[in-house]
């Protein structure tokens, strides 16, 4: 996966996304540089929704040293964050592990390596590519290009078949064994696309006097420009030809009987 610079997070734009690509000490580190922000009282509580997001956050209300090295054990970090001006809580985090398929979510898929994914998609009790629910496979090929193909063991490796074809394109495969037969999972992660937003903001249009004519781009008229209009009419051109019919063929050819024209037409 794409390796992202964690430095150039700021608490402020920490989001439910780049959350994943941060570990236990990057949250201390985040929260203690933004504690000098005078809105860090105010949006406290939705900066540790947003870490909760990731990683498990628990407040550590009896701070004796037996007590931290059962967080520790549990494989948590331990430290200090400030809740207000003049409160600072000690706090045990930890990063969520994705260890099931249950696990991944749009946030986290374009967070993962694809041995990673491989790796948790062959847990899901050997079942294949078939036996992931249709949610879990749009998550997963929301940040993956994935292909699959189920062959005998003596087939799945044939030079110029599909194994060969895919691992040279860069994809990691899972076998799944299948009795005689072998399920290829093939995944390669996708290029992380930056979301195009379109920004409406009311301060950009105000008032439609801000929408000045003189900003507007001039569209030329060349339907109704009547300097325009039939410059290639020419009357004297209008000859027989020009009305000729595109249905040729003799009269004798048409073989009208009498007896089939109704007297009603008859003079």
């Amino acid at each position: 996966m794409k390796q992202r610079d964690n430095k150039a997070l700021t608490l402020k734009t920490l989001n439910k996304s780049n959350v994943w690509d941060l570990q236990e000490n990057d949250i201390f580190r985040l929260w203690e540089a933004a504690e000098k922000d005078a809105d860090l009282k105010d949006s406290i509580r939705h900066y540790i929704d947003i870490v909760k997001s990731a990683f498990d956050l628990e407040e550590v209300k009896v701070d004796k040293p037996e007590i931290i090295k059962k967080y520790e054990a549990r494989g948590f970090k331990v430290g200090m964050l400030r809740m207000d001006e003049s409160t600072k809580v000690k706090w045990a985090v930890k990063k969520r592990p994705i260890l099931r398929v249950t696990d991944l979510t749009y946030e986290n898929i374009h967070h993962i390596s694809t041995s990673k994914l491989l790796e948790v998609i062959d847990r899901n009790f050997g079942g294949g590519w078939d036996s992931l629910s249709q949610s879990i496979q749009d998550i997963i090929e929301s940040g993956f290009d994935i292909s699959t193909t189920t062959l005998p063991k003596d087939r799945l490796r044939k030079p110029g078949g599909m194994y060969e074809k895919k691992v040279q394109d860069g994809f990691d495969v899972l076998e799944i064994t299948k009795g005689m037969w072998v399920e290829a999972i093939f995944a390669k992660a996708k290029p992380e696309m930056e979301r195009p937003h379109l920004s409406l903001e009311s301060e950009d249009f105000d008032d439609e006097e801000d929408l000045d004519d003189e900003d507007l781009p001039e569209i030329e008229d060349n339907y109704n420009n009547p300097d325009d209009e039939d410059d290639d009419f020419d009357e004297d051109k209008l000859t027989e030809e020009s009305y000729r019919t595109t249905f040729e063929t003799n009269p004798e050819d048409l073989n009208f009987e009498a007896e089939n024209i109704s007297d009603d037409y008859e003079d």
